[in-house]
């Protein structure tokens, strides 16, 4: 078989989202100072990559992927970069769980029993991380996210067709709207699925045209990108704990099966802010598939002006499989294609 490209994949799902990780192939943008910089470069210079594997015939709608870098902070044991079908976010957190579950697994960074600690570099900065271990298996994944903090509560949009929205704007790692499910009718279930996916994108777009989040400590992430819907906060199981539902709505759309790391971050720091989440209270986050992310707020500090919340977050990761990728030069779809049956491509397009 002749190939122009061959890209090795180890295939691996975080609390039911595929995060599949390259570790062969693509080459490392050497030239580039820090994560953001090859952020930019692949997505500006080197598109080809994530299109080739995250659209059909190779790819599909419901799932990321990571690719292993060599890491610019000399504190970082290795980094990694996300794909989505539609960006390059900043940071992911269910993809942080799969892609330190398949380095650690695959032997890529030693895996040292019962708990392997270690630092990631991402776009959004650098991620501590902790691993606990047993029998060549991460058994759950812990990592310290980024800064998060809510921008605007209860800020309203309109929305065409819907009225006005009441949603809040957060980072978590990613910019988020938030929106409870019931301010539009709507509870998060399967059955309203594709109602939730749909009017989930129009909200985003209406809250695009609206409103641009500027990140204080670097101005060229901006802008909302990703949309969460939530369900009021409940008593969790054990005491003093909370536990809630979301469904994050990832572009063209589609949900995340997880609960979405950088979702739960950002939501963490929305319930801080309205006082109903304190530090160190365990927080459980379920997916739309009842999968759960365990978490808390470790701390507080202050980015810009405004008042930010350390994350913890932990959560499982399992391999699926090995496989490698090729193109062979008479392949009619070297960038892949979409069909608007699973895609959601819009009408203006």
């Amino acid at each position: 078989m002749k190939s122009s490209r061959t890209i090795s994949i180890v295939g691996v799902h975080a609390e039911g989202e595929v995060g599949d990780v390259i570790v062969g192939g693509v080459l490392d943008p050497v030239h580039c100072k820090s994560m953001y910089e090859k952020l930019v470069y692949f997505r500006d210079q080197a598109d080809h990559v994530r299109q080739l594997l995250m659209q059909e015939p190779r790819g599909r709608v419901s799932q990321c992927m990571n690719m292993i870098l060599a890491p610019c902070d000399p504190r970082a044991d290795a980094a990694f970069l996300t794909l989505e079908s539609d960006e390059y976010p900043p940071m992911s957190g269910g993809n942080t769980i799969a892609t330190t579950t398949v380095l650690l697994e695959t032997g890529m960074v030693e895996m040292k029993e019962p708990v392997t600690k270690l630092n990631l570099d991402t776009a959004a900065g650098l991620i501590s991380v902790t691993a606990e271990c047993e029998n060549g298996k991460c058994k759950n994944v812990a990592f310290d996210n980024v800064p998060s903090f809510a921008y605007v509560l209860d800020h309203e949009v309109e929305v065409p067709g819907m009225g006005v929205i009441p949603v809040d704007i957060a980072w978590g790692g990613m910019h988020y709207v938030l929106v409870d499910a019931a301010s539009i009718g709507l509870k998060i279930s399967n059955e309203y699925g594709t109602q939730l996916a749909q009017m989930g994108e129009r909200i985003k777009k209406a809250v695009q045209n609206s409103y641009i989040p500027v990140h204080p400590d670097n101005s060229a992430i901006r802008g909302v990108s990703i949309l969460e819907f939530t369900e009021p906060l409940q008593e969790g199981p054990e005491s003093n704990s909370k536990t809630a539902v979301n469904a994050t709505v990832v572009s063209p759309g589609r949900f995340d099966r997880c609960p979405c790391g950088t979702g739960t971050s950002a939501r963490m720091a929305v319930l801080y802010a309205r006082g109903q989440l304190r530090e160190g209270q365990l927080f459980r986050h379920r997916s739309i598939i009842g999968t759960e992310f365990v978490c808390q707020i470790l701390s507080t500090t202050k980015v810009g002006e405004y008042t930010a919340v350390l994350p913890r977050v932990k959560g499982r990761a399992w391999l699926t499989g090995f496989r490698q990728s090729t193109l062979d030069p008479t392949d009619p779809f070297p960038s892949g294609f979409r069909v608007g049956d699973h895609w959601h491509i819009p009408s203006t397009c």
